[in-house]
């Protein structure tokens, strides 16, 4: 009788150690691993989200940007805003479409593509105008004017503006635009040197 009921005993034994083994298979890192993908492809944006995003609005902004009866300084942030949204749009594109192919080629979402394609190009060509006004902005920082007789330099934009615009760009040459940036602020008179715009009044030319 006693030898009955340990067969069975030893047999269990032995698969609960199996089974044990089997566990140990799976590492630490590898489980990681699995759960980093599974929320990845939780956080991706699928097609639902991505039939929300549009670039289509950027002309009306871009306009607003280009107006230049308004005050310099605001003219760059409308730049700098709208750059910043229309990269966001577009990375969370493409990001979506990397993780998951069939967004790009499945049956039905061809105007998702489009609208990736749109916002690239948008993106692209924002850019080029931002930047050309951005360094124009670099090259003529500051403007003289005449007060009481005398000519002294005030800043044609807040700088601190400037400097985001560039920090915003990236540009290879960030650094020396940032120096020039600064150089610039120490010549502007200690009375003007937070004003973001030229005072009214008075003549006044730009200067370097």
């Amino acid at each position: 009788m006693p030898r009955r009921l340990f067969a069975p005993t030893a047999a269990a034994a032995l698969l609960l150690l199996s089974a044990t083994g089997c566990v140990k298979e799976i590492s630490s890192d590898e489980r990681l691993d699995r759960e980093t993908q599974n929320l990845s492809a939780k956080d991706t944006p699928g097609a639902a989200e991505l039939e929300k995003i549009s670039c289509d609005d950027a002309n009306e902004a871009l306009t607003k940007a280009r107006n230049v009866n308004r005050p310099e300084t605001d003219r760059l942030v409308d730049y700098i805003e709208l750059y910043s949204s229309l990269r966001k749009r577009t990375a969370t594109f493409e990001e979506a479409m990397n993780r998951n192919p069939d967004l790009s080629y499945r049956e039905g979402t061809q105007h998702l593509v489009a609208a990736k394609d749109n916002c690239i190009q948008q993106t692209a060509d924002v850019r080029v105008e931002f930047e050309t006004y951005m360094r124009e902005l670099v090259d003529v920082p500051t403007v003289q004017e005449i007060k009481g007789g005398n000519t002294v330099t005030i800043a044609r934009l807040d700088f601190n503006t400037l400097r985001q615009a560039i920090e915003t760009l990236e540009p290879d040459d960030k650094e020396v635009l940032l120096n020039r940036v600064n150089a610039a602020e120490k010549r502007v008179a200690p009375s003007a040197a937070k004003e973001a715009t030229p005072a009214s009044g008075g003549s006044r030319k730009r200067g370097r």
